[in-house]
């Protein structure tokens, strides 16, 4: 069977999305977020890794994800991959206690803070990948620099208030576009607030579901900023989904050349039958005077004998 058919089988089941909460009933004909758009994508990225799906099923089932419109329209794509119990039942749980849905579930309420602090002096420090940040977390920096980095970060509390003290230096904290982040900190003989990204994000709207993060502070003479960016998956997907689009609009436009050749190709021939043709009957009203004008002869000598 193919992975068409596999799909067409499965799109007449419905059942509540994976990883959503237990007590909650959901309608196929429900909006699907962006969230679970990408949750659904990642279980097919790890159903591949792990041999479950070939490459043009998962191509096909991530295609008909991003462009899914319901929940019911995600469901089938993921219904004949199994989900670790133990992850469904920690999402459910992280839901219920602290209120935070979809693809942040997990994320926040997971475990202790890693990280509470970070200082530097005429250096700088990096507080960046799969850390959790704790409820109160405080960064100074003195002639220096530091960087704190959200966008794979796990949160200890649904709330986290983020106090930055820069004096002759920056902090760059990077959070991603999903994430609901403000900032209410102020800087004299420097700046503090949200800085434009390589990345246009700066206007996406926050995931309802995701922890609230303030940013608060002093910046003297140096600077606090805090930039949207995107994770490095979403970043790969915006490759991968550049790179089809590059490679379709060079497959439509070798096929538009191609028809366009073969429609030149067409034409010539048909000029070439006509010219053909009209030379053929030149060539038969020849035949006909020749024919004629040997039989008149014919007939005057048959006379005169």
């Amino acid at each position: 069977m193919t992975g068409s058919s596999r799909l067409d089988t499965l799109t007449g089941m419905t059942s509540e999305l994976p990883d959503r909460r237990a007590s909650e009933a959901h309608s196929p004909d429900t909006r699907a977020s962006d969230a679970e758009r990408e949750q659904v994508a990642e279980r097919l990225r790890e159903a591949m890794a792990e041999g479950r799906l070939d490459m043009e099923e998962f191509d096909e089932r991530l295609g008909l994800a991003y462009r899914a419109r319901t929940q019911g329209d995600l469901v089938p794509l993921v219904r004949d991959l199994p989900l670790p119990a133990a992850a469904k039942a920690a999402g459910v749980a992280a839901s219920t206690a602290h209120g935070v849905d979809g693809a942040w579930a997990d994320r926040v309420g997971r475990g202790p803070a890693t990280s509470t602090g970070a200082f530097g002096f005429m250096g700088g420090f990096g507080r960046k990948g799969n850390w959790t940040v704790g409820r109160r977390f405080l960064a100074v920096v003195f002639m220096g620099g530091g960087e704190i980095d959200l966008r794979e970060a796990r949160f200890e509390e649904p709330v986290t208030i983020i106090r930055c003290f820069a004096m002759m230096g920056g902090v760059q904290v990077t959070a991603p576009p999903d994430l609901d982040i403000e900032v209410r900190g102020f800087g004299f003989m420097g700046g503090f607030g949200e800085v434009p990204g390589k990345d246009d994000v700066a206007g996406a709207d926050p995931d309802p579901g995701s922890p609230k993060v303030i940013v608060t502070g002093f910046a003297l003479m140096g600077g606090v900023g805090v930039e949207r960016k995107l994770r490095k998956e979403e970043r790969r997907r915006l490759k991968e989904e550049r790179r089809r689009e590059r490679l379709e609009a060079g497959r439509e436009a070798y096929e538009d050349s191609m028809a366009r050749h073969e429609d030149v190709r067409a034409r010539e021939r048909a000029r070439r039958d006509e010219r053909r043709a009209l030379a053929e009957r030149h060539r038969e009203e020849r035949r006909a005077a020749h024919r004629e004008r040997h039989g008149r002869g014919r007939g005057r000598l048959d006379k005169d004998l």
